[in-house]
């Protein structure tokens, strides 16, 4: 009986020894969004931590940047008696502003199902469209559209076998960022997976902030709108007198 008992503390003891953790590094943590800014490349590299050799299977790696998420209305056009018109509209609950997924391999080899419904990995799974079935018979097709749009945006992005992983341990990728970014915390995940199984998880957080001038309209648009509604008309009809009285000069001239 003892010996049977020692077998089972050696066999549930012998997982724990093979844990593998996530050792991982950004080339920034902070983006500043200036008057003047173009978008940014965010690198993304770690390695794999471990208290015994090398197991086999082999690991994969699949690395998660999303933006702050917010609802969205989506609108299908429909053409009637000659005029295109708003035919259905439907709410999504939650999307991601900005969502990138790069992995070591395609994504439908190494994840498996179970995996992505638990932990959101996938770009579909991101998007949180619970109440869009009660508002459209085919709530799918609605997601599917969002998702292309955003794509096309370069909001969205899908880099399948983007991270290189060498000899099971040192991982790296880039993501980049376009210019069009919504301020706010910005969820970094990185995923060890074996056989299509998470095995380990890191978490960590990029912070996106307007600076400088586009940090104060953007506090005085929220703050004081009437404010910032009456000097954007003020510089747009200065810049209207500006460009009538340089036009006259010139024809004057």
């Amino acid at each position: 009986m003892r010996g049977l008992l020692a077998l089972l503390v050696t066999l549930l003891a012998a997982p724990l020894a093979a844990k593998e953790d996530i050792v991982l590094g950004l080339s920034q943590n902070r983006v500043r969004i200036t008057a003047d800014f173009d978008g940014s490349e965010i690198l993304i590299f770690g390695a794999v931590k471990r208290e015994s050799p090398i197991i086999e299977p082999p690991l994969d790696v699949i690395v998660t940047l999303a933006g702050p998420s917010t609802p969205v209305t989506i609108h299908k056009k429909d053409r009637r008696l000659g005029i295109w018109v708003n035919a259905e509209t439907v709410d999504i609950d939650a999307a991601p502003s900005f969502y990138a997924v790069a992995s070591s391999g395609p994504t439908g080899e190494i994840l498996r199902q179970t995996e992505d419904l638990r932990h959101s990995i996938t770009v579909p799974r991101a998007i949180r469209s619970v109440g869009a079935a009660s508002m459209t018979q085919n709530p799918a097709a609605y997601t599917e559209a969002l998702i292309r749009i955003r794509e096309n945006g370069g909001v969205y992005q899908s880099l399948e076998e983007a991270v290189e992983l060498d000899q099971q341990t040192l991982f790296r990728t880039s993501i980049s960022l376009p210019s069009n970014l919504t301020e706010g915390a910005y969820d970094t995940r990185v995923f060890l997976l074996r056989e299509g199984h998470v095995v380990s998880r890191f978490d960590t957080v990029i912070d996106v902030r307007k600076v400088g001038l586009e940090r104060w309209l953007f506090v005085l648009s929220r703050e004081q709108p009437l404010a910032y509604g009456l000097l954007s008309l003020s510089l747009a009809i200065f810049a209207g007198w500006g460009a009538s009285a340089l036009f006259r000069a010139i024809r004057s001239a």
